[in-house]
């Protein structure tokens, strides 16, 4: 019988964050760390919306962009949090979530051979869509040291005549890190004078703990090279939602409305109306999540640090990512060893990137209780390996 199969396909790897998590979810009186979602529900303002949408009968299709109501409220978002501004009309895309909006912008700005520069370690998808999109991915290892922000001179390195693009995901998942207006300022520059485009994961961009996040769109000279990604999901609590949105240069926009188009149709209806509620009125949920989890986000640093594991301080998104190279095991060994060991459930830093390599992500995206409970998992486990050497 002949292959069905896309050899392409066959040789993508399938994420390793949902490995753990699926064992885990047939462990008795587990604890799982690994999945980035927050632990709130979605505002019942924000549910009311969806629910009256749906009682009113507004269940037929929104134009392939998205409701117009909700694209003039992305715009208003936009210029209200970071002084940006967008056509709702020609420069705004209503996706279903944010990672429909990585593979259709890559899909309908990459040729065969062009290359993707991904800092990493970074989210899983950015790798497998650059592939699927008929891109070569390159890799640009961040480092420790430099707090796991891209700095220009690694940047300018990475460039070849071939380059196109540059992911860039900050805040950052999985490592927390941040860039802070005068790394992008220094990036920009490179970025102009190679004449190369970004795009821009902001999914993380209000779980900001030191400074209010900035878009490299609103350096000058960058607007007009840049894809803004976000979405709904993090600040908002509404990951099941499914509901992200892209912003950027008209040329680039309409190009990835046909694949939205043909791919898609619209985003889910439902999802849109009570998205329109959570920007126009939810500033102060973002505010009270975004305070609880830096409230869990500085009791894990202070355990660490009282465990003696090394750790940097991130100031984004809902992650950390502890060192674990003392123990001399491999990211994935130590993981499998603290499931079995004690129940509990990280995500081996390789999964974003064989530089992840020495590391672990813990996500915060979990009540203070189970934290406490994993913690106490976690010295447990530590003070075994070490008293074993």
């Amino acid at each position: 019988m002949r292959d069905p199969l896309n050899k392409t396909i066959v040789n993508i790897q399938p994420s390793g964050i949902r490995k753990f998590f699926d064992i885990v979810s047939e462990m008795k009186d587990a604890i799982s760390l690994g999945v980035g979602e927050p632990d709130f529900d979605t505002p019942w303002h924000i549910r009311d919306e969806g629910i009256y949408s749906l009682e009113k009968g507004r269940t037929h299709y929104t134009s392939n962009s998205g409701l117009k109501d909700l694209k003039v409220e992305i715009d208003r978002y936009l210029t209200r949090r970071y002084g940006l501004s967008y056509d709702p009309d020609d420069e705004i895309i209503v996706t279903v979530g944010g990672s429909e909006a990585i593979d259709i912008a890559m899909r309908a700005m990459l040729d065969p051979g062009d290359e993707v520069l991904i800092p990493q370690p970074s989210y899983v998808s950015y790798l497998p869509c650059a592939v699927l999109a008929n891109g070569t991915p390159v890799v640009i290892e961040l480092k420790a040291e430099n707090q796991f922000r891209l700095t220009a001179e690694e940047l300018e390195a990475a460039i070849t005549p071939k380059t196109k693009l540059l992911v860039l995901p900050f805040p950052n998942n999985p490592t927390g890190a941040v860039m802070e207006r005068e790394d992008l300022e220094k990036i920009a520059k490179v970025i102009i004078e190679h004449d190369i485009f970004v795009l821009s994961d902001e999914i993380y961009s209000e779980l900001t703990y030191l400074e209010n996040h900035v878009s490299i769109a609103s350096i000058p000279g960058m607007k007009e090279r840049t894809l803004v990604i976000n979405g709904f999901s993090k600040s908002y609590a509404m990951t099941g939602w499914r509901l992200g949105y892209v912003c950027g240069p008209k040329v680039i926009i309409k190009q990835m409305l046909k694949i939205h188009q043909y791919a898609i149709m619209c985003a889910p209806s439902t999802s849109q109306y009570a998205a329109v509620a959570a920007l126009r009125d939810g500033d102060a949920d973002v505010t009270s999540m975004r305070e609880e989890y830096n409230g869990r986000r500085r009791y894990l640093l202070h355990r660490f640090e009282e465990m003696g594991l090394e750790c940097f301080e991130p100031f984004g998104a809902f992650y950390v990512f502890p060192c674990i190279k003392e123990f001399g095991m491999t990211s994935e060994e130590f993981a499998t060893e603290l499931l079995n060991s004690q129940k509990l459930a990280v995500v081996p830093g390789t999964a974003f990137g064989d530089c992840g390599e020495g590391f672990i992500r813990i996500s915060y995206a979990y009540s203070l209780k189970n934290l406490k409970i994993a913690m106490d998992r976690m010295e447990a486990f530590i003070t075994e390996l070490r008293a074993g050497k």
